[in-house]
């Protein structure tokens, strides 16, 4: 199996205020220190336009794993249990896309 890539779009709660954003940014980005993580992105939606585009999240993250073994790992670290425990109450939506390379 080749390189696994996670994943994860965030839509954030609309009435959030400036420091709730800026808390949801600390601690998604703070997803980056976890050992194991072969390449890690944290971004907001491009301004490209074009139908087969779904820019309509607030937050990207991307990260990239040797192998399913070590995304399975940065699952269970306490840095990642942290950012869900205090960073869930800014989201309404989440959805995860999980692929391995061929």
């Amino acid at each position: 199996m080749g390189k696994f890539i996670h994943v994860v779009n965030f839509w954030l709660k609309k009435d959030l205020g400036d420091q709730d954003k800026a808390a949801f940014v600390k601690g998604v980005t703070s997803l980056g220190q976890i050992k194991n993580l072969s390449t890690f992105h944290v971004g907001r939606p491009a301004p490209t336009s074009r139908p087969v585009i779904d820019s309509s999240y607030d937050y990207c993250l991307v990260c990239t794993f040797q192998s399913q073994q070590e995304h399975d790992a940065y699952q269970i670290d306490p840095i990642h249990d942290i950012f869900r425990d205090e960073c869930a109450k800014y989201w309404d939506k989440v959805l995860i896309y999980d692929s391995v390379e061929i």
